[in-house]
């Protein structure tokens, strides 16, 4: 199982943080050692003093694929999740200054906390799911799958010319606008629609 996930898909969180606009899918790794499921607690890093959140839907791949033409793309995903790409602002910015690889702002243990999965039929409109992120009871982000720049089969043709998918993969598909930083103490709830599929505490 591997985790991929993408950048810089949603243009109000590009502009947050003053990053250009892609002209294609911008995609990293996170190692399965960085995967927190059944909300286990994140524990703060030590090496860091920026972790910030970022919650993402994910997608759930159901079989073998490379070289997926986009009107094939919708067979090879079979469920929706949520997602939490914790970043090391501080080590990304240290990276990002040298034109050196996010893999350690990114990829450290613990940083990609995966929920329950929801099977595709669960959504009438994919076009269409809601999903926010509250911490300590507030809401601070909020986003739409159709506020995306590339959106799902667009992710996974794009991906699969280069890299081929297995079956379990997961795939970190972006976040909006109104990430922050966490700490010690915090507790962070996620929701696609109005289900609650994350909670779990910073320690």
């Amino acid at each position: 199982m591997k985790i991929l996930a993408i950048g810089r898909n949603y243009a109000e969180h590009i502009a947050e943080l003053k990053n250009e606009v892609p002209d294609e899918p911008v995609i990293f790794f996170k190692p399965d050692t960085a995967v927190l499921r059944n909300n286990e607690p994140f524990y703060y890093p030590e090496y860091s003093n920026d972790v910030h959140y970022e919650v993402e839907l994910l997608l759930r791949i159901g079989r073998e694929g490379k070289n997926i033409e986009k009107k094939f793309a919708h067979k090879y995903y079979d469920a929706i999740g949520l997602g939490i790409d914790f970043t090391a602002r501080d080590l990304q910015a240290k990276a990002k200054a040298k034109g050196l690889p996010w893999t350690l702002a990114k990829g450290f243990n613990g940083s990609a906390p995966v929920s329950e999965f929801l099977p595709l039929a669960d959504f009438p409109d994919l076009q269409n799911i809601g999903f926010r992120l509250e911490v300590n009871g507030e809401t601070k982000q909020r986003g739409n799958s159709g506020m995306m720049l590339y959106d799902f089969d667009d992710i996974i043709a794009y991906i699969s010319k280069f890299i081929t998918l297995k079956k379990g993969d997961i795939i970190y598909t972006g976040t909006p606008e109104g990430v922050g930083p966490v700490k010690i103490g915090d507790r962070l709830e996620g929701y696609v629609e109005d289900k609650k599929l994350l909670n779990f505490e910073v320690k």
